[in-house]
């Protein structure tokens, strides 16, 4: 009893929280390679912020893309924005002008949203997935299937599982003590990398991390897998060979998009819980980074080359207004 009574007291005492956090950016590098690191990380975010704001814009200004698969980009496209938003600036204040405070509650919300966007993302591509699925395995039941209404539906549902999964994280960190230091090495504030400085049990903290990682994590892939191998079936039994390769290149773009999203955060989750010691900290916090950063940089870029009817619009949309320019001289 005395010493649950302690525990209770040491949870409860509000000096073991602390005011806030210094986020120690990219630790075992000196600040000159701080700077030359920012450059492409500045890059990658303004093209990101172009490329995403563009193909939402062209999305809902062209008809012609009023259709559930690029609906459910434009889901996607909007995702990578607040996505990278919640991180990068953060981090370019940490590189350029060595702003490393933040203020613990602080924390606690860009912790919520950068694990809630993830969560959300890794929906969407699995909307996606199921989207792809339908348009090839059911092609004269696509519309009918894929109404505005359920499109509506299934994007707040996937919205409201990254969300509701994502909140008991702050409190289970404000419920921690943190007697020892608190510099975070990292650019942002991830759970782990947060609860690794509490000087009391995390288990709890670990396994609810698990437990969201298979809910969302493993359930998306699941899913994804098995609406391809079903995709592949239906492709396989095609007789022309025109009409199989039509079908895959319409995959091909969503495929790149699963590939970029789900390789660095599997590497960052691993790491994280099973090789820490094994892997450079300047590598983990690197890949992190990518792994927010790369999707929205990658997504519109690849959709841009890879889908025909964007591909078309955007070329449409810029000879237009060249046009009107023309007209205007």
């Amino acid at each position: 009893f005395p010493l649950f009574l302690y525990s209770m007291l040491l949870l409860n005492d509000t000096s073991l929280t602390p005011v806030s956090f210094i986020l120690n950016g990219i630790p075992g590098l000196e600040e000159v390679v701080h700077v030359w690191i920012s450059l492409p990380f500045c890059t990658m975010y303004i093209i990101s912020l172009l490329g995403n704001l563009g193909l939402v814009y062209l999305i809902h200004h062209e008809e012609s893309l009023h259709h559930p698969m690029y609906f459910f980009l434009a889901m996607l496209s909007l995702v990578d924005l607040f996505t990278c938003t919640t991180t990068l600036p953060n981090a370019l204040c940490i590189f350029w002008f060595n702003l490393k405070e933040i203020n613990f509650n602080a924390c606690l919300v860009q912790m919520f949203f950068v694990h809630g966007f993830t969560g959300v993302e890794s929906g969407v591509l699995m909307l996606m997935a199921l989207d792809r699925y339908v348009a090839i395995c059911y092609p004269l039941r696509y519309a009918t299937i894929l109404t505005n209404p359920i499109i509506a539906k299934a994007g707040l549902v996937t919205f409201l599982r990254g969300a509701l999964l994502m909140i008991p994280f702050p409190f289970l960190v404000k419920r921690l003590p943190f007697c020892q230091s608190n510099i975070i090495s990292h650019t942002y504030c991830d759970h782990m990398s947060v609860v690794k400085l509490s000087c009391a049990s995390i288990k709890v903290n670990v396994i609810y991390g698990l437990v969201v990682a298979l809910l969302i994590g493993v359930f998306d892939i699941s899913c994804i897998s098995v609406s391809y191998t079903m995709i592949l079936r239906a492709v396989v039994s095609l007789s022309s060979a025109d009409a199989q390769q039509k079908a895959f290149s319409t995959c091909t773009a969503h495929i790149s998009a699963i590939i970029v999203t789900y390789v660095p955060a599997l590497f960052t989750l691993f790491t994280h819980r099973f090789g820490g010691h094994s892997i450079p900290s300047s590598l983990h916090i690197i890949v992190a980074n990518l792994y927010l950063l790369l999707p929205p940089t990658l997504n519109p870029i690849v959709y841009g080359i890879k889908t025909k009817q964007i591909r078309d619009n955007v070329i449409k949309l810029l000879q237009g207004e060249k046009g009107a320019s023309t007209q205007d001289k």
